[in-house]
């Protein structure tokens, strides 16, 4: 079988090394090899990560159990107790206090909220990415201020779900 020329253009020859003698230094001349410079990058200004969201902000309930301060703090708890579940782990949040819900019923009003068309589903994966990241996009990051406007949004509507059903402690 043979391949078509138009198809497949002809290899160049490999480049032969020169020999040492014939080349253009001067033997027993030592000299600073010069280095063309590289361009220069600009540094991104170092910030320190942000503390993972306190677990017991919110206040206690007659059951013993302790409401989140605010939806971010819900939704970060359900996403490890989520992870910690497909994992095999015991524990849901890892942090061993007793929690008004489940992660599915954190999920299941971001879900209802989602039907009722409060959301849409670019809300529902910036809060899935981040989340999963342990950490809120900053608004002050360029890169991140479209997912810190959705992340901002989706947190305040689910915030007043969650306070209704009593997973979010109210304002006292």
């Amino acid at each position: 079988m043979s391949l078509s020329p138009a198809l497949y253009p002809p290899r160049k020859p490999p480049m032969k090394r020169m020999p040492a003698s014939q080349s253009r230094a001067k033997p027993g001349a030592a000299g600073p090899r010069t280095v063309a410079p590289r361009a220069v990058l600009p540094l991104r200004p170092v910030v320190p990560p942000q503390p993972r969201p306190r677990p017991a902000l919110g206040r206690a309930l007659p059951d013993g159990s302790v409401a989140f301060g605010d939806a971010a703090q819900a939704w970060f708890w359900t996403l490890g107790a989520l992870a910690a579940r497909r994992d095999g782990t015991s524990r849901g949040g890892g942090t061993g206090i007793r929690r008004p819900c489940d992660p599915d019923d954190v999920i299941r009003a971001l879900d209802l909220l989602h039907r009722r068309g409060g959301i849409d589903l670019s809300h529902a994966r910036v809060l899935r990415r981040w989340g999963e990241r342990g950490r809120s996009p900053e608004s002050s990051r360029q890169a991140e201020q479209a997912d810190a406007l959705l992340w901002s949004e989706a947190l305040e509507r689910l915030e007043g779900l969650l306070r209704a059903k009593g997973i979010v402690a109210t304002a006292e």
